[in-house]
């Protein structure tokens, strides 16, 4: 396969050989001692006559004859320039002329001036060319719009739509708030392996590969769980781990086959405290990080304002689903309920699967603002300590907002009795088909056997969470480089 070019940018490819044969590197050297574009606009009248260096990438070129203006860009901002034959000198305005175009990446040098029409701007005296774009930038008037280029070409979509560009820079801001606000309530950050003998800590269905040396496959982690429980095992009582999780299934404006988790683990805590936790901490995010307490998400308008509302997972089935879950144990009802809302099962025909996908079809699309739903089904719930008078439900929590869960946290299993028989029951679930069902983890029974201290737990999905907290409908939109299907000229 060969990248195809068009007529312009051929002629461009053409200058990079032109450029070499003058001697000029046509893909530059170093220019760190430049000033950024944002810099200059907020010192403008301090800098004053001052000879300045800028750099950044041409985004448009406007004049002809003996003097024209550039728009230049960097992360920073943007920043005009000014280039005439009487301050670039002939020939060099000239070759300015012939060999710089929209898209190219230069370095400059110049004083600042303000033009007639109020426009903050540098008079360019000296020009350096730093990287020769061959393809030409989207028209500037309509930019980059179409989501599937601007996807595969993530690139360009950060350089023509600064509004791209700033809603990453607010991703970065927000985990980096997350870290510090754990770190500063003594949470000691750890990593644990993406790649794992046994895929646990949650049901899902997973990527397998197989490694050389060993002759064994192993899967990519679909949840770092189990691994930071056996570090209270091991004696440490604050741990969390903001890390890439990997599924393999389908993707919607929701999921993501490959995602970003923060999972954390409390010795001595348990549901409350970790309700309390993922409570303050979004709070926290909305006050210091974004500064907006309601958020627009496509149609719906979310309410952040505390206190977060709370709702028994039986009570919001009853309510949404018309069912509870002990009906849901007659397959005649199940079977009924199934076709009532259209749903298509994917999985096999067992209760914890139809309580799933009722839950998730016709419940958690109603939660807008942020509404706590707790204890869940022990079907559901492998891994979350069961309520101690009412022992089929555990002690488990999801938060639900804009239509979607956001975070999951237990009060965790100890017990490794009651853990290695809902792991068999698992097994004997992927015995039978269930091919999301993960196998027997002895060595996380083996662990628990040699005590671990009361826990609360919990998990969030960040992607999930900044698409809320930045009003934002698609997880794509806020994954740099989504996963999407290989075309051919890709």
């Amino acid at each position: 396969m060969v990248l195809t070019l068009n007529e312009v940018e051929l002629s461009r490819r053409d200058k990079i050989e032109e450029l070499r044969s003058q001697g000029v590197d046509p893909f530059g050297h170093s220019f760190a001692d430049a000033v950024p574009t944002a810099y200059i606009a907020e010192h403008f009248e301090e800098l004053g006559n001052a000879v300045v260096r800028a750099r950044g990438r041409i985004m448009a070129i406007r004049g002809h004859g003996k003097a024209c203006f550039l728009e230049i860009a960097d992360m920073a901002g943007r920043l005009q320039l000014y280039v005439r034959s009487d301050d670039l000198k002939e020939p060099d305005y000239e070759w300015f002329k012939k060999y710089v175009d929209a898209g190219d990446i230069v370095g400059v040098e110049g004083t600042l001036f303000v033009t007639r029409t109020g426009e903050k701007t540098l008079a360019v005296s000296k020009f350096w060319m730093l990287s020769k774009a061959i393809r030409t930038l989207p028209e500037k008037f309509h930019g980059l719009t179409d989501v599937e280029i601007r996807y595969r070409q993530r690139y360009v979509d950060l350089i023509v739509n600064p509004e791209v560009r700033r809603t990453f820079e607010m991703r970065s801001r927000i985990i980096s708030h997350i870290r510090q606000y754990l770190n500063d309530r003594g949470y000691l950050e750890v990593e644990t392996p993406i790649l794992q003998p046994i895929a646990g800590g949650a049901t899902a269905r997973p990527f397998v590969t197989h490694h050389n040396a060993l002759d064994q496959d192993l899967y990519l982690r679909i949840a770092p769980e189990l691994y930071l429980k056996r570090l209270l095992v091991g004696g440490f009582e604050k741990v969390y781990e903001i890390n890439r999780s990997f599924r393999n299934e389908g993707f919607d404006t929701a999921h993501n086959p490959e995602f970003t988790m923060m999972e954390l683990y409390e010795a001595y805590s348990d549901l409350t405290g970790m309700m309390t936790l993922t409570e303050d901490l979004i709070l926290d995010l909305v006050q210091k990080v974004t500064g907006q307490i309601t958020q627009r998400m496509g149609e719906r308008e979310i309410n952040f304002a505390g206190p977060f509302a709370k709702t028994r997972f039986d009570e919001a089935l009853r309510t949404y689903a018309g069912v509870s879950l002990e009906e849901l144990h007659d397959d005649a009802i199940a079977h009924h309920k199934i076709e009532e809302f259209g749903i298509r099962m994917d999985k096999s025909f067992e209760y914890g699967n139809i309580v799933n996908e009722l839950f998730d079809k016709t419940v958690e699309p109603n939660f807008v603002n942020p509404t706590f739903v707790y204890d869940y089904p022990v079907e559901i719930s492998p891994l979350a300590k069961r309520l101690p008078d009412e022992v089929q439900r555990v002690q488990r929590f999801e938060l639900f907002a804009g239509g979607m869960e956001v975070a999951n946290a237990f009060t965790e299993l100890n017990d490794p009795i009651d853990q290695e028989e809902r792991f068999a029951r698992q097994a004997a679930a992927k015995a039978r088909g269930d091919d999301e069902s993960p196998a027997m983890d002895f060595d996380y029974v083996r662990a628990l056997q040699y005590g671990m201290p009361p826990a609360g737990g919990l998990g969030i999905g960040i992607d999930r969470l900044i698409m809320l907290l930045l009003g934002v409908s698609s997880i794509r939109e806020v994954i740099l480089f989504p996963q999407l299907k290989t075309r051919e000229q890709d």
